[in-house]
């Protein structure tokens, strides 16, 4: 009982706090925030837009839903480097994969560490066209692909029904612009450093239309942009003498995953 009650006082200390703030959203002019968040973004996205190259680390949270509704998170970090139009290295580690990507305007090379094996596929084009083909062909999603477009903002605006801006915040110690936007099957949110550098600090997806509204969320730190990019090499020289496999043996050791969960009505 203790417990309980200590549980329900908690609730009620932060409960008021919880009104002050709906009240002061409603109190907002709504042409004033949602012209001002737009802005902003669109300075974020001009901003990254005019870096020709720029690097980044990364921590992420994927959320997944079991069929009895718990909620699990899925923690990974890594790196991200790029130079425009057409050149990409990033890494992801989590629980149970660890991946290198290596891209250079040709060739895509997909190594799992783990196992020291890789795969190489032709993808000739530009950062856009990779994105793409990550998601969409081989489903493995850069983090926070949109901001590494040629024009962010078209991209996050598109569908876009309602537009906030909710003030400023702190992520890592820097402070930043919050941003909140609603498309119809999902809400984001962005943290945007204020100040002549406007770089995104952190960016959240919840999906509004799955059971339980899960959420991918990647906060993003050391951010170098132009000339302070980390120059790596974007071809992959397989220096670890990495074993290379079909990319359909290689798909699921790349999974964030545990090996015993299953996708879908099975899992």
């Amino acid at each position: 009982m203790e417990h309980c009650l200590h549980r329900l006082s908690n609730f009620a200390l932060w409960a008021p706090a919880a009104i002050i703030v709906g009240m002061f959203a409603t109190a907002t002019p709504a042409g004033a925030d949602e012209a001002g968040a737009k802005k902003l973004l669109k300075a974020m996205s001009d901003y990254l837009t005019k870096q020709s190259s720029l690097s980044f680390d990364y921590d992420a949270a994927l959320d997944v839903m079991t069929k009895d509704g718990q909620r699990l998170a899925l923690l990974s970090s890594g790196t991200v480097n790029l130079t425009r139009p057409g050149k990409l290295r990033a890494t992801r580690a989590g629980g149970f994969a660890d991946i290198e990507i290596f891209f250079d305007g040709r060739t895509l090379t997909l190594l799992g560490k783990n196992d020291n094996q890789y795969t190489q596929v032709d993808v000739p084009g530009n950062i856009e066209h990779l994105v793409d083909e990550l998601r969409e062909k081989y489903h493995r999603p850069l983090p926070a692909s949109d901001l590494l477009l040629s024009n962010p903002y078209d991209e996050l605006m598109k569908d876009v029904t309602d537009t906030k801006d909710l003030g400023s915040g702190v992520v890592g110690g820097v402070e930043c612009d919050f941003l909140a936007f609603r498309k119809p099957e999902v809400d984001f949110q962005i943290w945007i450093a204020q100040g002549d550098k406007p770089y995104p600090c952190r960016f959240s997806v919840t999906s509004r239309k799955q059971p339980g509204n899960p959420q991918y969320t990647v906060q993003l730190k050391n951010w170098k942009p132009g000339g302070g990019a980390d120059y790596s090499e974007y071809s992959f020289n397989n220096s670890s003498n990495a074993k290379k496999i079909d990319l359909k043996d290689l798909r699921d050791k790349l999974s964030d995953l545990p090996p015993h969960f299953k996708i879908g009505a099975n899992q």
